[in-house]
């Protein structure tokens, strides 16, 4: 659960615009579907939705540097960027020929009614034994104001 997961995808021609490029938001469908991804082949899913947690995006933001052109393959890669009590932290590389894409930041958590669970007692259930990975300041910064922007 702590390596990185990456995965090799084709643009097609429903990912696309007008003008034959991949459409900004299914760079979002994909960072979801590799999140999924994670959750469904590790011990995450069993300790989570089959004991009635559901996970939820707190944050999401994207970066775009260059476009997706239709039929052409590109990797993502889902790299955990560390949790805390609440939160948990991912980076979502896009690349295509060893150049960087898109790079996508998310928040996640995990709830039971209305509560966010304890981060690290889910993970050490998973078998992680990594007992404490904090966040960069840099992560961390990224997401700070999101509370201020809904006010």
């Amino acid at each position: 659960m702590t390596s990185n997961l990456t995965r090799k995808r084709r643009v097609n021609i429903l990912d696309c615009e007008t003008l034959r490029y991949m459409n900004n938001s299914r760079h979002l469908n994909y960072m979801d579907f590799i999140r999924f991804e994670m959750m469904f082949r590790t011990p995450l899913f069993d300790n989570t939705v089959k004991k009635s947690l559901y996970g939820i995006l707190g944050s999401q933001k994207i970066i775009y540097k260059k476009p997706l052109k239709m039929w052409s393959v590109f990797t993502i890669t889902l790299v955990l960027e560390g949790w805390d009590d609440k939160w948990v932290y991912h980076k979502q590389a896009f690349k295509q020929q060893n150049e960087i894409r898109a790079v996508g930041y998310t928040k996640a958590a995990f709830w039971k009614g209305r509560n966010a669970q304890n981060i690290p007692g889910i993970l050490k259930h998973c078998g992680v034994t990594i007992f404490e990975m904090p966040p960069t300041q840099q992560v961390l910064n990224m997401f700070k104001t999101d509370y201020e922007l809904l006010n």
